[in-house]
């Protein structure tokens, strides 16, 4: 019985850690083709015509992403900060188990949210509303990520902070959010990988744009959702861009995976 276990949970391991190489194989043996110099440096080619890239869709990411992050990062810092070192045992409950049904909500409600409050008053799309969706969707990530740490900073550090005469606030600036600041990043990190390849927010906010977008107020094309619409069309050499541009998504996401996995290593931990 414990060998027939053991090959069991060992198959189970083995299947679920292929599926990431099958996928990362399929996506570089369907897109890697179709990435090139034309990719990443033009415009979206017309309708019917073959080439052009997707440089507007890989920009207009970006400034998505970094909208995102003004948005969401500093609501959900000071967030968990609160939960963490200020609010009692009933109200971190209260707050933990809101964020935990926040971060449940469906990104397509998120989406239908920000075209209600932000889409409709403006009158169009804009890369304010996308970015606005995709930073709602960071607060709750960036919430629990944030009060774990500062949890996992040990007790001796503020009493040590406290004994010597600082402030309460003083000692949560200036020793406790340093000490945990390598996990902080971290969260982030993983939080901004997180939402970077959601297309439903985007599709009721930001839409698309087939050219560059100026400014904010403007719909513009993103990378999820360049991918939707390439991958639906009829159009082969949209199809194979679809794939170029999934690839160049998973490994954006992969890197901000390994690198907050190495920010988060024991051996750098131990180092500093």
């Amino acid at each position: 019985m414990n060998a027939a276990m053991l090959g069991l949970t060992a198959a189970c391991a083995t299947v679920a850690v292929g599926l990431l190489f099958f996928i990362l194989g399929y996506l570089v043996y369907q897109g890697a083709s179709s990435l090139n110099v034309a990719f990443f440096t033009r415009l979206p080619a017309p309708v019917g015509e073959a080439g052009g890239g997707m440089v507007n869709a890989i920009i207009g990411s970006a400034k998505l992403l970094t909208l995102a992050a003004l948005v969401g990062i500093p609501v959900g810092f000071l967030a968990g900060v609160y939960i963490a070192e200020y609010s009692s045992r009933r109200t971190a409950i209260l707050l933990r188990y809101t964020g935990d049904l926040l971060n449940g909500v469906p990104s397509i409600v998120i989406g239908i949210l920000a075209y209600s409050l932000v889409v409709l008053p403006m009158g169009h799309f804009s890369t304010i509303a996308g970015g606005i969706a995709l930073g709602i969707m960071m607060v709750p990530i960036t919430v629990r990520g944030t009060e774990e740490f500062l949890r996992a900073v040990p007790p001796s550090l503020r009493e040590a902070s406290l004994a010597l005469g600082a402030r309460r606030w003083v000692t949560i600036a200036r020793v406790v959010v340093p000490a945990a600041s390598r996990g902080i990043f971290t969260t982030m990190a993983l939080g901004l990988a997180r939402v970077a390849g959601e297309t439903a927010p985007l599709l009721f906010t930001a839409l698309n744009n087939r050219y560059w977008s100026h400014g904010w107020t403007e719909p513009t094309a993103s990378l999820p959702v360049m991918i939707y619409t390439y991958a639906t069309s009829p159009y082969d050499d949209w199809i194979r861009q679809a794939w170029a541009a999934a690839l160049v998504l998973v490994a954006v996401v992969l890197a901000a995976n390994v690198g907050g996995r190495l920010l988060l290593s024991p051996r750098r931990t131990a180092a500093r």
